[in-house]
Order: structure tokens, then sequence, then C-alpha cells
């Protein structure tokens, strides 16, 4: 009887949907993604030689702890050229977060200002029905 109730439990548990936090709003699909920082320049190589001399290591932590020492270890000096990659992708990033969000401000700046409306009235209409079951309440 006990393994029947845990597959139920478990069966439900699976079929609860997560929905978004009512305050945020979702992630737009098109947005650029923000550019690695020098360290995770380096760590894109540093990965691949990581992979070359430890073939049989499978730990994720282990690549990332050998990576931040290595980071840690260098000169300024060595770190520069993955500055320099940083620093250009960074510029590039700018220039694209600029065609996007003009491209945001010139499509979508009317359907925001409907959603906003629309939501305002919904809220108006909730708080309205509060009230009133607050009322039936009294009358009991």
């Amino acid at each position: 009887m006990k393994g029947g109730k845990s597959t139920k439990k478990a069966d439900a548990k699976l079929a609860v949907k997560k929905s978004a936090p009512k305050g945020k709003a979702g992630k737009d699909p098109n947005k650029p993604k923000r550019p690695a920082s020098a360290f995770f320049v380096f760590m894109e190589e540093f990965r691949k030689t990581f992979k070359e001399e430890n073939p049989g290591n499978k730990s994720v932590a282990a690549v990332g702890k050998a990576g931040g020492a290595a980071w840690k270890s260098m000169s300024e000096s060595d770190k520069a050229p993955y500055v320099a990659k940083a620093e250009k992708r960074k510029k590039e990033y700018e220039k694209t977060m600029a065609a996007y969000n003009k491209k945001q401000t010139d499509g979508t700046a009317n359907d925001v200002e409907e959603e906003d409306s629309d939501k305002s009235k919904s809220e108006v209409n909730d708080e309205d029905d509060e009230e009133g079951s607050e009322e039936d309440e009294d009358d009991d």
C-alpha cells in the first residue's frame, strides 16, 4: 500500500506547473546575451586544455577550481589578451543592445501601453470582488 500512495503523490507533483512570479515579465528570447567577462573568455580556452590533460575527469567543479587557481596565479600581462577579447565582445554587445532597444521602442511602445491599461482594469475588478466578499462575511 505504501508504494501505491507514493506514486500518486509523485504523479501529483509532476502535474504541478510552475508559473513565473507575478511581478516579473517574461524573458524576451530575441534579447542579446551579455558578453563573457575576461575570466570566462579564459575559461573557454582553459577547459579545452584541461580536458586534453585530464581525459578521465568528469567533474565540472574540478575544472572550475583548477581554472580559478590558474587565473589567480596569472599576471596582469598574461590576462591582457583575455581582457582585450572581453572588451571587444562588450563593445559588440553594446551595439547590438542599442539596436535591440531602438527596435523595442519603435515597434512595441503601443503594445506596452495596452497591456498596462488592461492590467489596471483587472486590478480594479479584483479589488471590487475582494470588497464584496468582505461585506458578505460581515452579513453572516
